[in-house]
């Protein structure tokens, strides 16, 4: 339980600084149709925070933008950590349900790292704990998350894929068939872990299932859950677990949409 009331003063000026990022070009009537707060109240903020040298004033028409130095307001984020936190009660759950273990994972340049897993020590007989990389092409997480994925953002990852000399990448590096297979992904919503990929580091014993975690327009992660083979093959996962699994990422994706919506104080007045 907080200490202290928020200070109001700083949620304000925070809430203005977000907005004045989203537009990139925003004015004084512009922020107060987002924010709803008084205008008086927005010119001081304005002011305060154009002093401060997180905004520049332009002229004619006036409006405000952001400077370099709000990118210092980001320099100690760390995405896994955040997803992850969000997303640990809802897998940990999911884990106890379906008793086998999830992983979620995101995107960090031509590698997925893992935020969170239900994995506990000895699962599987191998350890992939928060923060380790693996790559997308050759399993499930990361192909689903490159068939959702804009068509920007894919084609650069594409671009640093095609280098990478990891025989799941030769996908890559085959248009056409690369363009088929994110197609499929696409269309049906899930992704597998790639056989050589599987046989390589998993000797074939292990296959995965992938889904995105979309919301918002925007997609945050991918999850997976990881299987033996023996136990329950490619054909069986998808039926038996698929529609859970989609449940379960839609859940998280609307916690994390939630979180980035959340305002930062209840507003009982609009000064």
């Amino acid at each position: 339980m907080p200490s202290f009331r928020p200070v109001i003063a700083l949620s304000r000026g925070l809430e203005i600084l977000r907005a004045v990022n989203q537009q990139r070009q925003a004015t004084v009537g512009s922020l107060h149709k987002a924010t709803g707060l008084n205008k008086a109240t927005i010119v001081r903020m304005l002011e305060t925070l154009e002093h401060e040298g997180y905004i520049v004033r332009r002229e004619e028409p006036t409006s405000y933008s952001p400077t370099g130095r709000a990118l210092l307001l980001s320099a100690g984020y760390d995405e896994p950590t955040w997803i992850g936190g969000i997303a640990e009660p809802i897998l940990n759950k999911f884990r106890r349900e379906i008793h086998w273990p999830s992983d979620i994972a995101v995107l960090d340049q031509e590698s997925m790292v893992i935020a969170h897993t239900t994995r506990v020590d000895g699962s599987l007989l191998f350890s992939r704990p928060a923060g380790f990389r693996f790559p997308i092409l050759g399993t499930s997480m990361g192909r689903v998350y490159l068939a959702f994925c804009d068509a920007a953002e894919q084609e650069r990852i594409i671009s640093r894929l095609v280098t990478s000399p990891e025989p799941w990448n030769d996908l890559a590096r085959s248009s056409k068939r690369l363009a088929k297979v994110l197609a499929h992904i696409r269309r049906t919503g899930y992704a597998v872990m790639d056989q050589t990929y599987s046989r390589h580091i998993f000797g074939g014993a292990v296959w995965a299932l992938g889904v995105p975690i979309v919301g918002k327009g925007r997609l945050f992660a991918s999850m997976n859950v990881m299987m033996l083979r023996e136990a329950m093959t490619p054909e069986q996962g998808v039926r038996k677990l698929l529609h859970p699994m989609q449940k379960v990422a839609a859940t998280i994706a609307d916690a994390l949409g939630a979180r980035i919506d959340a305002r930062p104080y209840p507003r009982t007045d609009k000064t």
